[in-house]
């Protein structure tokens, strides 16, 4: 199972970066072969944190960060407990520093993070596939399949501000902001199925696939394979980052 790049047929019509946008939704295969010419990725980085920032706007205009953060703590007993023992005048300054602290966080740092954790998601991936396949991927080639196949995330968020706008405001957490996913069918006091629930999103196993075909087209490695790879390190990740947030609740 040998993972060389496919050669790139001289008849294939070099894609601009909005063409790699749409062809992500419609015509994927075109969209990930082409990133093998050219691994620009800023325009679905942009669209995604520009979609994400606009969120969190309509969120603390229709919700107001301060319930936002109320919401957070019902989720996250042991935190609340603790500012429930500090004497009201304390309290009432945490919970400002922390509502002032939310706000800054998903409206101007999340966005940078994301870039940070894709970076780590790309180098992770490159490793995989150039060591444990023989592929020859390229850093950048990485960070352009995290970034492109991140845009079904867009819809997701649209979702979200569409539900805000219409009034569908009780219990938003950016944690979980739409109802996509299957932890709406568990009780989010029982923190670590709840955390592993949330995150079997639809569009989340969205971009895995397209993460999946994406790999596929890059490399000579079997599709299926891909696919492996990719839930793999996604199953990994989701049961350590379920387990952190569940000692921290």
């Amino acid at each position: 199972m040998t993972a060389a790049p496919q050669a790139i047929s001289p008849d294939d019509k070099p894609l601009s970066q909005v063409e790699r946008v749409v062809d992500t939704f419609i015509a994927p295969t075109k969209t990930f072969t082409d990133i093998r010419r050219n691994a620009s990725w800023w325009l679905p980085y942009i669209l995604v944190a520009v979609s994400w920032c606009l969120m969190a706007y309509v969120a603390d205009v229709k919700v107001g960060m301060d319930a936002i953060v109320n919401n957070q703590l019902q989720l996250s007993p042991k935190q609340a407990e603790k500012l429930d023992q500090l004497p009201p005048e304390q309290r009432a300054e945490q919970l400002r520093i922390t509502v002032k602290g939310t706000r800054i966080f998903w409206l101007y740092i999340a966005p940078i993070l994301a870039l940070v954790f894709g970076a780590i998601v790309a180098g992770v991936s490159m490793g995989t596939f150039n060591f444990g396949f023989g592929a020859e991927l390229k850093f950048s080639q990485c960070m352009a399949v995290f970034m492109y196949t991140s845009l079904p995330l867009i819809i997701k968020t649209l979702l979200a501000i569409s539900v805000l706008l219409a009034g569908g405001n009780e219990g938003f957490t950016f944690q979980n902001p739409v109802a996509s996913n299957l932890g709406i069918l568990i009780d989010p006091n029982s923190h670590f199925l709840y955390n592993i629930m949330t995150a079997i999103d639809l569009f989340t196993i969205w971009s895995l696939l397209l993460a999946g075909l994406a790999y596929s087209c890059i490399t000579r490695v079997k599709r299926g394979t891909c696919m492996a790879v990719v839930f793999a390190w996604w199953a990994i990740m989701t049961l350590f980052f379920a387990g952190l947030g569940a000692l921290f609740a």
